[in-house]
């Protein structure tokens, strides 16, 4: 009995080391744009191989691949590029929208009698670049040679994620990082408020709010309490709004995308001093973990962005 008791044991601590490790693996959100043609003998290549390629990637259990609709309706609205000759400065406002943190463009190009695939892997935070590349005769058939670039890209990204994707950045190190910037800046006074929920899952506590609170107290800020003070008692009302939901499915994992739109208003002279929003997507073992850590990274995101503009506005 006893031995039937320590093996129910050691399989339940066993089970939660696996799904700490799967948390721990690296999943990389991707956005994948229309491949560019290049030369009137590969005219309708681009959409074609751009839609197999997003099949083969698909399956890639270290990828994760933003909606194709939800990506082009984005990049349409924000008037940004859709094909591979996006910017730099673009693929940062892709990261910020849609949680990517990687961006995949590239070209097809027929040269004598062999086609030509290239791609181009954008980080969406550092905007460092790798490369992938495949060739093959233009008499072969497209879909074995695309999908021998997502091998390519799979493996380009693997080796080189290390150097073109940004590091975490821990709670502490952001905090650390804020106070330093703002040591010798007048703050103003703030009440926060960002209301949130995760579509189907019941909120257990305010994240995002928690975390700008967070690191705005340990950059200097004063912070009143929006349950115990009063507008009057704040020099700038912070509000905004979050939302998770759950994305998918990778093997073990579950991915959930969150988004946080917040704005900073002067409260005397109802002047808008700054809006911003971030889009991520974070995969962990839960939908519940999942949820609440893309919420506080947004959120925290913002907040190194947008601290340092209500400081500059108190000078």
């Amino acid at each position: 009995m006893a031995q039937s008791i320590f093996r129910v044991l050691a399989i339940c601590l066993s089970m939660q080391v696996a799904a700490v490790a799967l948390a721990d693996e690296d999943v990389y959100p991707v956005a994948l744009l229309t491949f560019e043609e290049r030369g009137a003998n590969v005219k309708e290549f681009g959409p074609q191989v751009t839609d197999i390629l997003f099949a083969e990637l698909s399956s890639n259990p270290d990828l994760y691949l933003v909606d194709r609709e939800e990506l082009n309706k984005t990049m349409a609205e924000q008037s940004l590029s859709v094909s591979g000759a996006v910017k730099p400065d673009e693929a940062v406002q892709v990261g910020q929208l849609t949680g990517a943190k990687l961006l995949i463009t590239g070209s097809v190009l027929q040269a004598d009698k062999r086609i030509y695939l290239t791609a181009k892997i954008m980080s969406t935070e550092t905007t460092r670049v790798v490369g992938a590349s495949v060739n093959g005769k233009a008499t072969g058939e497209i879909g074995t040679l695309v999908r021998g670039l997502a091998r390519e890209i799979g493996a380009s990204i693997k080796k080189n994620a290390g150097k073109i994707v940004a590091q975490k950045v821990a709670t502490k190190d952001r905090a650390a990082a804020l106070k330093k910037q703002l040591a010798d800046a007048q703050l103003p006074s703030l009440m926060i408020t960002i209301e949130e929920r995760h579509i189907g899952q019941p909120t257990i506590d305010p994240a995002a709010e928690t975390e700008v609170a967070f690191l705005a107290e340990a950059a200097g800020f004063e912070i009143v309490d929006a349950k115990e003070g009063v507008k009057g008692a704040a020099d700038v009302l912070i509000t905004g709004e979050g939302f998770s939901e759950t994305a998918g499915q990778i093997g073990s994992l579950v991915s959930v995308r969150a988004r946080v739109e917040i704005k900073a208003v002067d409260r005397e002279t109802g002047k808008v001093l700054s809006t911003d929003r971030q889009t991520t997507v974070v995969v962990d073992a839960t939908e519940q973990i999942a949820g609440k850590s893309a919420l506080q990274e947004a959120a925290a995101q913002i907040a190194e962005r947008m601290l340092p503009k209500l400081a500059a506005k108190a000078e």
